[in-house]
């Protein structure tokens, strides 16, 4: 096993318990923000990708503390704003993202939740990767923490 794959196995057991202590919208929005942009990497976000992280949000014990209606009508405004622009879609959901920098414990539960869906279909690509280096850079984290 990687030494990603060993880090996301023995972050994801943590992630419910401290997702459910940082329930809030400002949370959820870093978090799907960084989902959108981790959907986006290759630079479109077609409808079966929309459906694979809707049923990942749909199904993920992370984000099953959130009202799921509030978490897919959030993935998709940042996932428009995203495909309406891809660079001005980006900035927008780091924006988002970058509320907590600075905030390293839960800097690192965003990477954390975002990693998961990023590896959710089996492949973490280079580019989800690179992505998810942003949501890194944007959060004040150094991205070989992850093994990214």
């Amino acid at each position: 096993m990687s030494t990603f794959s060993s880090w996301l196995q023995n972050t994801k057991q943590g992630l419910t318990d401290q997702v459910k202590k940082l329930k809030n919208k400002d949370f959820l929005d870093a978090v799907v923000a960084g989902c959108a942009i981790v959907a986006g990497a290759d630079g479109s976000i077609d409808a079966a990708e929309k459906q694979k992280m809707a049923g990942y949000i749909g199904r993920s014990e992370e984000l099953s503390v959130f009202d799921m209606t509030l978490v897919i009508n959030r993935f998709n405004h940042y996932v428009g704003n995203i495909e309406f622009d891809g660079m001005i879609g980006k900035q927008e959901a780091l924006k988002a993202i970058a509320k907590y920098s600075g905030k390293p414990e839960i800097g690192r539960v965003i990477v954390g939740v975002c990693s998961a869906i990023g590896a959710a279909d089996g492949d973490f690509d280079a580019k989800e990767q690179a992505a998810v280096r942003d949501i890194c850079k944007t959060l004040g984290l150094d991205p070989s923490e992850f093994s990214l």
